[in-house]
């Protein structure tokens, strides 16, 4: 499974193929109308270029990190997710996070605005802060753990925990990650 990097050079390369546009192109466009704004930048895409939502959201996603001088880091997107409110839960990330990658040499790390995700062939873990009381853990694994910790869920993950404190994270969770990671060959 491509990782949304490489998603979003083909999405972009269809773009261009389709429109006739380069990235360059559509940049120059909304420079000369002067937009500034994510949503605003979508709406002019569609209206005067004909974009669809999707594409016009990339391109607009990808005209704005130029403005702002390129993309922030994965480093600057992981500070933004544990600001505030969300500050104390860092500690659980950063040890869910050392777990991921130490299952194997070939654990990717993609940071997104949301959450991080790990990968092997294909996505195996996501940590996420959708609170300020808790970390959601959520994994790729072939059944629910006993215990009553691990709970099923749909959609791009099988299984979900939610984590408050790093006293939590014990060998049991250790093992989730691992069974997750050695699905994800």
């Amino acid at each position: 499974m491509p990782d949304p990097a490489s998603q979003a050079a083909t999405q972009l390369k269809n773009i261009e193929s389709s429109t006739g546009m380069t990235v360059d192109d559509f940049f120059a466009a909304v420079a000369t109308v002067g937009l500034e704004k994510h949503g605003k930048i979508v709406a002019f895409l569609k209206s005067d270029h004909g974009l669809t939502h999707g594409n016009a959201n990339l391109i607009a996603h990808v005209v704005s990190e130029r403005m702002a001088g390129g993309p922030p880091t994965d480093e600057a997107l992981i500070d933004a997710q544990y600001v505030k409110g969300k500050a104390a839960l860092r500690p659980i990330y950063e040890r869910l996070a050392e777990l991921a990658l130490e299952c194997g040499a070939d654990v990717t790390k993609v940071a997104q605005k949301t959450g991080v995700s790990f990968r092997r062939s294909k996505q195996f873990a996501l940590i996420q802060a959708p609170s300020t009381k808790r970390v959601l853990l959520s994994l790729n694994l072939d059944a629910t753990p006993p215990g009553g910790r691990v709970e099923p869920t749909t959609g791009m993950c099988t299984h979900k925990a939610n984590i408050t404190h790093i006293d939590q994270i014990d060998d049991d969770v250790a093992a989730w990650i691992n069974a997750a990671y050695m699905r994800a060959k």
